[in-house]
């Protein structure tokens, strides 16, 4: 049963990083891994307008304390997706594997740090974000100095309820 899991997931992880994430910049990653055992090519994906909303409000709390903006990276976004996939396949809001996106990122986006913030339910972007800022451990990770980029990922399950994963890493 774990094996079939893990399979699932990792075969989750995959396709999501082939098809799903979002960036502001022209940042194409094309590599191999053996760790990852796929060619990530984010070329041809695009961000949600709110997913885009999310993204501004972060920078803008984070302008506001006198700190730099973070900037959007697709493979974060990428790798944030096959984690919200992954929620809406449990129906659960959770952290679970957190490190296998940890190494991922490292690997493939040279991260030196990463962290990751998760919500459900959510209608709007600034309720996302103003719930991550009113919680301690959420707004922490937001207002890191040392994080550099970031990525999001948000997903509708059957029911219509969002879901959100949102990663952070120092480059």
């Amino acid at each position: 049963m774990l094996k079939s899991i893990i399979v699932q997931i990792s075969t989750l992880f995959l396709i999501s990083l082939i098809l799903f994430s979002c960036t502001k910049e022209e940042e194409v990653f094309k590599t191999s891994s053996d760790k990852i055992g796929v060619l990530i090519d984010t070329t041809s994906v695009t961000c949600t307008s709110i997913e885009t909303e999310i993204l501004d409000l972060v920078n803008e709390h984070r302008k506001s304390l006198g700190m730099q903006t973070l900037k959007p990276l697709t493979i974060i976004s990428a790798v944030a997706e096959s984690h919200t996939k992954y929620m809406i396949e449990t129906g659960e809001v959770n952290h679970d594997d957190f490190y296998l996106r940890e190494q991922a990122l490292v690997s493939e986006a040279g991260a030196k740090s990463v962290a990751e913030n998760v919500a459900y339910g959510y209608v709007s972007a600034s309720n996302a974000v103003n719930a991550w800022l009113q919680s301690e451990s959420h707004r922490n990770i937001i207002e890191n100095p040392n994080f550099t980029h970031f990525g999001i990922s948000i997903d509708t399950n059957t029911e219509g309820r969002n879901y959100f994963t949102q990663m952070f890493i120092k480059k």
